[in-house]
């Protein structure tokens, strides 16, 4: 039994989650060789991340100008993990060192139709502008499956 088979497992496991329990399209598993193992990436059906500073700016935006703001969804990163396993500051490092900040297929942000009428000041929270982030995906032993995501670097707290 190759020592990859295991990963691949929970790879399919988060892949199979995310399309049939979370609605992404476009899902699909990653591998480089610069990777420790695969990941996936797709597109969720609704916005995952806002940054808190665009958060303040869209309320902003949305009421001097008495229109919504789009909030497109975006390609996010996913690392598939398993609950038993311990990985170190140094191991997570490595993955995001070794991922580009938008996954393969995503749009520049200046380019979007959805965000033609977006104010720039926006933008910079979107597609190559955004941090660097991956949604982690945590198996437990009965196939239920955890999100949290992981930045690289420090982000502001959220505002409730």
């Amino acid at each position: 039994m190759s020592s990859s088979q295991p990963l691949d497992a929970l790879a399919k496991i988060v892949l199979n989650n995310l399309e049939n329990q979370h609605d992404w399209t476009g899902a699909k598993i990653h591998t480089q060789a610069n990777l420790p193992r695969p990941v996936i990436y797709g597109l969720p059906p609704k916005r995952l991340y806002v940054h808190p500073d665009e958060q303040i700016a869209t309320i902003k935006a949305e009421r001097d100008s008495k229109k919504r703001v789009p909030q497109p969804p975006e390609l996010e990163w996913v690392l598939p993990l398993h609950l038993v396993e311990k990985w170190s500051p140094a191991e997570f490092a490595a993955v995001l060192d070794a991922l580009d900040i938008i996954p393969p297929g995503g749009t520049n942000t200046d380019e979007s139709p959805d965000l033609e009428d977006v104010d720039a000041e926006l933008r910079l929270w979107r597609g190559p502008k955004r941090g660097k982030r991956i949604l982690l995906a945590t198996i437990q032993d009965d196939s239920t499956v955890t999100y949290y995501f992981m930045h690289d670097g420090l982000v502001k707290p959220r505002q409730n």
